[in-house]
């Protein structure tokens, strides 16, 4: 048979041309690879926030055109409970995974699953969410393009069989690109993923985020259009009104703090229910009820923001039950204050009850409806005199300093709204509001919404790298399993044969049943293997001692370095829950793997 290399050219097996393409860009070095990659990843996952966005007004207007007439009222109480149903079945049947808390599963897949996030969820975020939000669900779109781009970012990059680096590096490209292409806003994009994804981004790194957030922008501008995702009309900063800046600061916070704990505490609280069917009728209903008296809680609700945005009155009349609430002046900012309350209460229902969203969307809207309570309060205590508070501004800083607090990313929040709006001119009101919203809430949760699970697991990493590199460390990863093991009760001689075979200088004790007792080390018998009366008269247990302490498979890292500390011991037997023997850790062989990790994640 002649070779491959001599077969005729109509004859040589044709190879798929993803697969040629691959080996081409394989050629060439990781670090200009990663710049191609990033650009790639930059527009599929701004496509990904174009097709999420078209998709949600879709559904919504089509829904709306075809049921909102003849069912009147009902159409707000049934519709967003179908559109929980139809995400749940598509995730406990079709792809079988749960998909909701998008930035959190994204954060864990950093920490624990070296950055590989299953191929669905490239496109399984889009179409549950979609249908979510389309019905109704109080949700935002935000959480699951961003699982969606880190997911495209993360696939592209084991494909292309790149580095747990350069595939971290790619996945934030796709989280930050995500953020671009929905709010149309790179630096936004940028800011997220330095402030809430990754923990350890070096100036060189920044290349590939960039080239990622400005594609998807561009590819969101040519498919939805140049104008700012929120229209607004504002006034021009004025000086006096620091103190009610300052004020709306410290409420946002306190808000931010409402809306972490409420938020947790429900979800578990529903989460106790194992009957999924039982549950998502009881959200349905209670998402249902909850939107029928208060209709802006429907879907992501910001198009009820447009009108506290140019400063002009929301028409509820025949919407809603409590519409006669509008019609006293201390009525309004009452009822938008219990919008605020239950926005956390339907935005949980929606995710507990099977649907598929994020709280970054709930976050913006509760921040805006925050200012707007704050202004229209102070406009109504400061009625006859000079001064004003001018309402949309407060609306709009009020959505940086809610997420300034609940996601505790102040960065983000300023240059997003600024993004978002066009409000530039009012940096300083942003800058004020978000840090004090910030540093309130830091006060009181040390976590943000999306890392208080995940830290309470001892699974978080942070921007301490020490700490980072520990939380990506596994017990498993510095097991040394090499020892030559004695029975307790076996005779000096054993022992003695035992040492002589082997190069280590610790052997584990063990019983009949494979359970570690202690060790023996070598410094200690040394003076007795020569000894010829003692072979045959004293057993293993009479030199054996007792470990300072165990350590356990499924420890964490840190926990491992804090008994190494308590105990100044160099080695410790890792031990099942029952005793039974695995092996030995010892601080060089974790100092060996640290500086391993610590190079991994750190180099350019």
């Amino acid at each position: 048979m002649p070779k491959s290399g001599n077969m005729p050219k109509n004859e040589r097996v044709k190879r798929p041309l993803g697969h040629s393409i691959r080996e081409r860009l394989k050629r060439i070095s990781e670090h200009n690879l990663l710049l191609i990659m990033s650009f790639v990843v930059g527009v599929l996952s701004g496509l990904a926030a174009v097709i999420l966005k078209k998709l949600v007004e879709w559904i919504q207007e089509g829904l709306s055109d075809s049921f909102a007439d003849s069912l009147g009222a009902a159409f707000y109480i049934v519709i967003p409970g179908i559109g929980m149903l139809l995400a749940m079945l598509f995730c406990r049947f079709v792809i079988k995974d749960g998909i909701g808390h998008g930035v959190t599963k994204v954060l864990q897949a950093v920490s624990k699953n070296e950055s590989r996030i299953r191929p669905h969820n490239m496109w399984s975020s889009v179409a549950a969410s979609s249908v979510t939000i389309g019905f109704g669900g109080s949700v935002g779109a935000e959480a699951p393009i961003v699982y969606t781009g880190a997911a495209i970012g993360s696939n592209f990059a084991r494909y292309m069989g790149m580095s747990y680096r350069n595939m971290t590096i790619l996945l934030g490209c796709g989280a930050a690109a995500a953020v671009a292409g929905i709010f149309k806003a790179p630096l936004a994009g940028v800011l997220f993923v330095l402030e809430i994804l990754l923990f350890n981004i070096s100036m060189t790194s920044m290349m590939p985020l960039l080239i990622s957030t400005v594609s998807a922008t561009v590819i969101s501008y040519i498919f939805l259009g140049q104008d700012t995702p929120f229209q607004c009309t504002l006034t021009p900063f004025d000086l006096r009104n620091i103190p009610f800046y300052i004020i709306l600061g410290l409420f946002c916070g306190g808000c931010s703090i409402y809306f972490i704990r409420t938020t947790l505490w429900l979800e578990d609280k529903i989460g106790r229910m194992k009957n999924p069917y039982l549950k998502w009728v009881l959200c349905a209903m209670g998402l249902g009820i909850l939107i029928f008296l208060f209709p802006p809680l429907y879907g992501e609700g910001y198009g009820s923001l447009g009108a506290l945005l140019n400063g002009t009155e929301l028409s509820l009349d025949g919407q809603t039950p409590l519409a006669f609430m509008t019609d006293s002046v201390w009525a309004v900012p009452v009822f938008f204050l219990l919008i605020l309350i239950l926005k956390v209460f339907s935005m949980t229902l929606t995710n507990a009850g099977g649907g598929v969203g994020g709280t970054f969307g709930p976050t913006l809207f509760i921040g805006a409806i925050a200012g707007f309570v704050v202004a229209r309060s102070f406009n109504l205590v400061l009625s006859g005199t000079s001064l004003t508070v001018p309402e949309q501004n407060f609306v709009l800083v009020g959505m940086a300093g809610l997420m300034a607090g609940v996601m505790q990313a102040p960065m983000t929040a300023i240059f997003l709204i600024a993004e978002i709006s066009g409000g530039y001119d009012l940096f300083l009101p942003l800058i004020l509001t978000a840090t004090i919203a910030f540093g309130t809430t830091r006060v009181v949760e040390k976590f943000s919404i999306y890392t208080k699970r995940i830290a309470q697991k001892g699974e978080l990493l942070t921007h301490d790298s020490d700490q980072a590199v520990l939380t990506l460390m596994k017990v498993s990863d510095v097991i040394e399993k090499d020892f030559s093991t004695v029975e307790i009760d076996a005779p000096f001689e054993s022992l003695v044969k035992v040492v002589a075979e082997s190069n280590r200088n610790i052997f584990p004790v063990l019983d009949s049943r494979n359970r570690f007792q202690g060790y023996v080390s070598l410094a200690d018998i040394r003076k007795y293997m020569f000894r010829p009366e003692l072979q045959k008269t004293t057993f293993v247990y009479n030199y054996m001692k007792s470990a300072e302490e165990y350590v356990y498979e499924d420890d964490k890292m840190d926990v491992v370095m804090k008994k190494f500390e308590i105990t100044d011991a160099w080695n410790l037997p890792v031990v099942k829950q029952d005793r039974t023997y695995i092996g030995f850790v010892s601080k060089s062989k974790i100092f060996s793997v640290y500086r391993s990790e610590l190079k991994m994640v750190s180099q350019d």
